[in-house]
């Protein structure tokens, strides 16, 4: 008779299984699964991978502690590596990341001149600037003087802010390219991991962030610099949570200055803080802010804001022209959905600075920055990046429908799809809050036994 597992190794075996079986189907969708410009295929590897990966999750739920922290981070560092597998399929922002650091090595701001420049024609290389064939790729397009370019919005300044332009240029004295772009991407996947593990003292709950393949697409194949600011906005909540209110302040002022999007979360380490608690946190976030910028403000004056305020206008959020709010739209006229958006979002974030948990800063930014990202409703799923790290600390897992909403609109534009889908996530979430909050009453409502104490 074949020999029985150990009660410890089956659970293991069964949860390497599943980990290996979405490492796979992650390096299918990279390698073959479609492309931005050939959608079709991704829905099915999109929704296989989100399966494999709840899988995966539920399998962890029966490890061992102790076997927890090296598998969670073994799987962590498997799933970033699949998104080195292949150049960018879904997003052309790593090229202009690229184009930026290069910009910076030949000691010229990254604010000071449009891609298609002539001041910068020598800067030009074949892996950005193809010279040959018909410029009929996804990736590809024609600037106004007829030149092809793998640079999205060529004609324009760049819109990223100072940490993240600064982390642009630290890929490049090692080659630099849109793969040394990529394998800062898996680091900075792989570090968060690391970090929430760190903050959540060992919990499984990291795998929410690190097995998500959310993190293979966004933080690695197509190398968002989100993920810098999931990082650095981590490590500043861990400390918000230890009160070291200085550092967590400089390292959340340091990820609202890679892109603006983690300001969101200072609410949620704001949380019924003391006066001077909240005034030391605020001032080193503002000082490490504003440090950020002195260089390239030097360099470049009022030309650091770039391309923000064309970016907000073509995205659909001037009055007038609004793509966004979509959930607001089905109850209010376009030029309500602004100041309601607004009165939604404050509501929230006072909230969670009156009744948030100082000990546990995480649920407050979650609840505050899913909030935003409802109730703006945006194209872009790697802006769930931050959801996705903070439901790696609090382990609310139905806040992961959020960035799948924006994934499935991303591929699907529309405002229908827009509404489909975050009508979908908000579902998602109000049926997993309320779930939640009915399993707290029932353990709270338990009369303790002897062996609770």
């Amino acid at each position: 008779m074949p020999t029985p597992l150990h009660p410890l190794r089956a659970p293991l075996l069964r949860c390497l299984l599943a980990l290996a079986a979405l490492v796979a189907a992650l390096a299918l969708t990279v390698t073959g699964g479609g492309t931005l410009g050939h959608r079709a295929p991704l829905y099915a590897w999109y929704t296989a991978d989100a399966l494999l990966f709840a899988l995966a999750l539920l399998a962890l739920r029966r490890v061992s502690g102790r076997q927890v922290v090296p598998l969670v981070l073994a799987g962590s560092i498997a799933v970033a590596a699949v998104g080195l597998l292949a150049p960018p399929r879904t997003s052309d922002d790593a090229y202009r990341y690229v184009w930026d650091g290069r910009v910076q090595a030949a000691g010229i701001s990254p604010y000071a001149h449009t891609p298609d420049d002539p001041a910068l024609a020598r800067l030009r290389s074949a892996d950005l600037w193809p010279a040959d064939g018909a410029c009929a790729d996804w990736d590809e397009r024609r600037t106004a003087a007829g030149d092809c370019t793998r640079i999205n919005r060529p004609a324009v300044h760049t819109i990223y802010p100072p940490v993240a332009e600064a982390w642009f240029l630290a890929p490049h004295p090692f080659g630099g390219g849109v793969r040394g772009v990529q394998a800062a991407g898996a680091l900075l996947a792989v570090a968060t991991t690391g970090a929430l593990l760190v903050v959540g003292r060992g919990s499984r709950r990291a795998a929410l962030w690190g097995w998500c393949p959310g993190v293979a697409v966004w933080s690695v194949n197509d190398a968002h610099v989100d993920t810098l600011g999931a990082l650095l906005l981590v490590a500043g909540l861990g400390c918000a949570a230890r009160r070291r209110v200085t550092g967590a302040g400089a390292l959340l002022g340091a990820a609202v200055a890679v892109k603006l999007i983690p300001g969101l979360a200072l609410p949620g380490a704001l949380s019924r803080r003391s006066v001077r608690e909240s005034a030391l946190l605020l001032g080193a976030a503002l000082g490490a802010f504003a440090l950020a910028y002195l260089p390239y403000l030097a360099a470049s004056g009022t030309g650091v804001l770039g391309y923000l305020p064309g970016y907000l206008k073509e995205e659909g959020y001037e009055q007038g022209h609004l793509d966004r709010f979509g959930l607001l739209a089905l109850l209010l006229p376009d030029a309500l959905l602004p100041w309601a958006a607004g009165a939604a979002l404050a509501a929230v974030a006072l909230w969670v600075l009156r009744r948030g948990d100082p000990a546990r800063p995480w649920d407050g930014a979650l609840l505050v920055t899913g909030t935003a990202l409802l109730v703006v409703a945006p194209a872009y799923p790697w802006y769930g990046l931050l959801v996705v790290a903070l439901v790696g600390l609090s382990g609310r897992w139905e806040w992961l429908a959020v960035p799948a909403a924006a994934q499935y609109l991303y591929l699907a534009g529309g405002m229908e799809a827009q509404q489909a889908a975050y009508g979908a996530a908000l579902v998602c979430v109000t049926v997993g809050s309320l779930l939640r909050g009915q399993a707290g009453r029932r353990v709270r409502g338990r009369v303790p036994t002897y062996a609770e104490g």
